[in-house]
């Protein structure tokens, strides 16, 4: 296999590459949030139907991460992630010039399916190519993109969506994949030998089990957990069903999925099949317990993500790019501390970095909380989100170190895209779990607030706080920016009290004592 103490040639280009190739992902994700205003404007979709823009490509990235990075070790990863490349760049023309909804929501499918393929393959070749002190450098700066640039996204969307349109979100994509292309060539190729053929039962009940799961997470919110609340749509008309929500029949569909995909894996496995889920990656002890940390930092991590931005824009009164700036502070610290984390790693195992990461943001996202006010300032909030965003570079960028410490280089693939799907799912969670807790706190904040107006009071917590911004009576605006602010800081402070948790999470995880994986 591929190592830089045979290959020390290769020097820090792959992971440059690499790098590139992550960001186009991030920051596309990003971006097209804070288009879809323009985009509902220009293709004339209703609200419900460009949901699926986003959701789309959520649906598909998650649902393929598994099977995908399994073809990686099997195909070659460098092989994988350049497929993917050119498959993201295809789908990005195709949505920059869709003329209709049906064809963007088509173009987003075909996104989600590159960037799964992208996005496990970055960290597997990482991985199964750097080792020693490098590799802890490597994962520094990966963990460092994708915190930096889910930060700055938002920034780089308002200015390029603003200045140059929606469609410009999607052309961006263009430069960005052809240099990751030319790069390729010097990304050394590696898959694992053992992996065998097809294991096309397996793939199935993995893509269903997946995409059912997390439709239902991020999704219940808007359908209704049991009861549907008719905001919901199939194929653009509303779901047909008055007594029952289809998030229900999700769930369910998902766990009959992931249940028979266990017993036949493994089936598969005592057989000496190939399997596309290799349940041996659970008896690591560093995956094991990796993976439910992960979990746990995606769900908590996703708090300040889903609601300062909404907040600065409708209760605060800031502009998109204005929010951006703000929140781009987080990127800043994202980066210094991947700066930081080499000179850390001589003192410091990656279980105790991920440990202070975790309770940095934690710490960060309640003083955040408690700092909250109608009041607020425009930088009162920048010295708590560059220790956020500091907390965000060490524990984001050495839990995949540490979680794949003990995965044999040859299971790269499959490891690293299980890894992305269980912070996949984490994020899902987040979106569940984070959204109620904003709806429940804006429902009876606004309720307390404005007793005797309560069609408002329905407006603000059904927008999640947007329609903040078209009230125009003073104590009307008043009241809800008050209301915004209690439901908006008891986000952050569950978010604080869930990262809290992922701390003492980390105290499962093997320290490595520094240590780190040699090849086979």
């Amino acid at each position: 296999m591929v190592s830089l103490n045979d290959r020390t040639r290769q020097g820090w280009l792959p992971l440059f590459v690499l790098g590139v190739g992550m960001s186009m992902i991030v920051i596309d994700a990003t971006i097209v949030n804070v288009a879809v205003p323009a985009i509902i404007a220009d293709l004339g979709l209703a609200a419900t139907d460009v949901e699926w823009v986003n959701s789309i490509y959520s649906l598909t990235f998650a649902a393929l991460l598994i099977p995908l990075g399994r073809t990686g070790d099997a195909r070659g990863r460098r092989r994988t992630f350049v497929t993917g490349v050119v498959v993201f760049l295809g789908a990005s023309v195709l949505a920059a010039a869709a003329g209709s909804g049906a064809m963007l929501v088509g173009a987003r499918v075909v996104q989600g399916v590159g960037a799964s393929m992208v996005v496990p393959m970055t960290l597997a070749i990482i991985n199964s190519l750097y080792t020693g002190p490098r590799r802890t450098v490597a994962f520094a700066v990966w963990g460092s993109i994708i915190g930096g640039m889910a930060a700055v996204g938002p920034l780089l969307g308002g200015w390029i969506v603003t200045d140059l349109g929606w469609r410009s979100a999607f052309w961006v994509n263009l430069p960005i994949g052809l240099l990751v292309l030319l790069g390729a060539a010097k990304v050394p190729e590696s898959r694992d030998p053992r992996a065998g053929g097809l294991d096309p039962l397996g793939v199935l009940l993995s893509v269903v089990g997946m995409s059912c799961l997390v439709f239902g997470l991020i999704e219940g919110q808007r359908y209704g957990w049991g009861r549907p609340t008719g905001q919901g749509t199939v194929f653009g008309r509303p779901w047909p069903f008055d007594a029952v929500s289809p998030i229900p029949f999700a769930f369910a569909l998902a766990a009959a999925a992931l249940t028979a995909l266990v017993l036949v894996e493994r089936a598969r496995s005592r057989a000496g099949r190939p399997v596309v889920l290799d349940l041996s990656l659970f008896a690591i002890p560093s995956f094991r317990y990796g993976g439910a940390a992960a979990m746990i930092v995606s769900l908590g991590e996703f708090g300040l993500i889903l609601v300062l931005p909404l907040f600065l824009q409708t209760a605060m009164g800031y502009s998109a790019f204005q929010a951006g700036l703000i929140i781009a502070s987080l990127a800043a610290g994202t980066f210094l501390a991947g700066g930081t984390v080499p000179q850390l790693s001589r003192r410091l195992s990656g279980r105790a970095i991920v440990r202070t990461g975790l309770a940095l943001e934690a710490a960060a996202a309640i003083a955040i909380g408690l700092t909250l006010s109608p009041s607020l300032g425009p930088w009162t909030l920048v010295p708590w989100l560059v220790v956020y965003g500091f907390g965000v570079g060490f524990a984001s960028a050495q839990l995949p170190n540490v979680m794949l410490a003990g995965v044999p280089s040859r299971q790269s693939g499959v490891a690293s895209g299980l890894q992305s799907a269980i912070r996949q799912l984490g994020a899902a969670v987040g979106i569940a779990v984070l959204g109620a807790v904003l709806v429940t706190g804006l429902d009876s904040a606004m309720a307390e607030q404005l007793p005797d107006d309560p069609a408002l009071g329905r407006a603000v917590r059904d927008s999640g706080g947007a329609a903040i911004a078209a009230v125009r009576d003073p104590g009307e605006r008043a009241a809800a920016v008050a209301a915004s602010v209690d439901a908006t800081r008891r986000v952050t402070v569950v978010t604080g009290l869930v990262l809290f948790a992922g701390v003492g999470s980390t105290l499962l995880l093997p320290d490595t004592g520094g240590r780190q994986r040699e090849e086979e």
